[in-house]
């Protein structure tokens, strides 16, 4: 090339970072449809719907450049929150600003809100028939197959060989499993580890070599909620989703700290029903929170609790948005996003061990539980929600032979 010839862009290197915008011209109202389809029948959980998202709008439709869903998933890792409901708020902020982001929340969580809102119904009308508690007797032991086999998978998608990491994923899973709660200063603690250890600040470098209303909206299992319970509803679960890192499993420790062992909102049956609710529903998993809500204070208590959870995760999402993608390539941005998602990953893997000592409960819930996990593991392109439904019908059956 001649000194006065402009450069092609063949001539410029990839490593000037300059982003790739030859993408598909898409409109808002298409990525809404797209993300009210994905909430209505995307099923598996939050690492099947990122996977999902990446798929659809990244390989098949070039809606996103994979360096822009890179850096949403990483915003995603690093903020408190649902992962795969910010992700998608994270997309439609991309597209549409504040607006998007707003539309798309919407339409990714409103579907399997309204399901749950539906199960929690019937669950609270007919929750002591023996068919319903078969059911939930079954189902609560392939949730468990299915949790810990998400556990798995979350190991090997964000911790791999990384011995720093593994050590923190350990160190989570056994305070998690032996308190039975999930401890925000150990997340925050493993972030910090992680930073200083694999990208310590320059200060630390100099000294360091290691890095009242209508009475059947707020009724529930205990009747009428007053007031005050509403605003408790509110608040913990806007704590839950402020201080709860990792994907949507992540949360059910937390929960199980404070709906079960400290408020006693639930026992310990009908929180891991809840999981189940969340499990055999489409949508993020972490809409169980609706379902608590529900049995706690009627349908204002389950609004109040989905508005809560998610209501920080779309803040921490829209608001740094800008100056995260201005950051998210910086080393120590990166170590503290690992170390944090480790001590999720181990929280979740203990979560596994506390519901499952509480659903596997006999020969016949071990063997669902077994069965799921290899039907998961060793059938391809088994559905999950087919799975539990499938081990609700062996506990109805498991029930009335025990009682005949």
């Amino acid at each position: 090339m001649s000194p006065s010839a402009a450069p092609t862009p063949d001539d410029v290197p990839a490593s000037v970072g300059v982003r790739d915008d030859s993408r598909e011209p898409y409109s808002l109202n298409a990525l809404l449809l797209y993300f009210l389809r994905l909430g209505t029948f995307g099923f598996g959980g939050p690492i099947a719907l990122v996977g999902y998202m990446q798929r659809d709008l990244v390989e098949r439709r070039g809606w996103v450049s994979k360096q822009d869903y890179m850096e949403g998933l990483a915003l995603a890792q690093l903020a408190p929150g649902p992962l795969a409901a910010q992700l998608a708020i994270y997309l439609g902020w991309l597209r549409a600003g504040t607006v998007g982001a707003t539309a798309v929340a919407l339409a990714f969580v409103l579907p399997s809100f309204i399901m749950v809102l539906a199960l929690s119904a019937l669950y609270l009308r007919y929750g002591g028939l023996v068919w319903m508690q078969g059911a939930f007797y079954g189902i609560g032991a392939a949730v468990i197959a299915i949790i810990g086999r998400s556990a798995y998978k979350l190991v090997r998608l964000t911790i791999g060989k990384d011995r720093l990491l593994v050590a923190l994923f350990a160190v989570s899973a056994v305070v998690t499993a032996w308190t039975e709660s999930e401890l925000v200063w150990v997340f925050v603690l493993c972030g910090v580890i992680a930073l200083v250890v694999n990208a310590p600040p320059r200060f630390l470098r100099r000294t360091t070599s290691a890095a009242a209303l209508a009475p059947w909206l707020v009724t529930g299992l205990y009747g009428a909620a007053s007031g005050p319970m509403l605003w408790k509803i509110l608040t913990y679960f806007a704590f839950a989703g402020a201080f709860v890192f990792g994907s949507g499993l992540a949360i059910v420790p937390f929960l199980h700290g404070g709906v079960v062992n400290e408020f006693h909102w639930l026992t310990e049956r009908q929180f891991l029903d809840a999981v189940a609710v969340a499990m055999i529903t489409p949508g993020p998993v972490v809409i169980t929170v609706a379902f608590i809500g529900y049995l706690v204070a009627g349908a204002l208590g389950a609004t109040l609790a989905a508005l809560g959870v998610f209501l920080p995760c779309y803040l921490f999402v829209i608001i740094p948005a800008t100056y995260f993608r201005r950051s998210v390539s910086n080393p120590s941005v990166k170590a503290f996003v690992d170390g944090v998602t480790a001590a999720a990953t181990g929280a979740i893997a203990g979560a596994a061990f506390i519901l499952g000592r509480r659903a596997i409960i006999d020969v016949p819930t071990a063997v669902i539980a077994l069965v799921t996990l290899w039907m998961l593991v060793r059938v391809k392109g088994v559905s999950e929600p087919i799975v539990i439904l499938g081990a609700g019908v062996v506990g109805i059956v498991a029930q009335y032979a025990k009682g005949a």
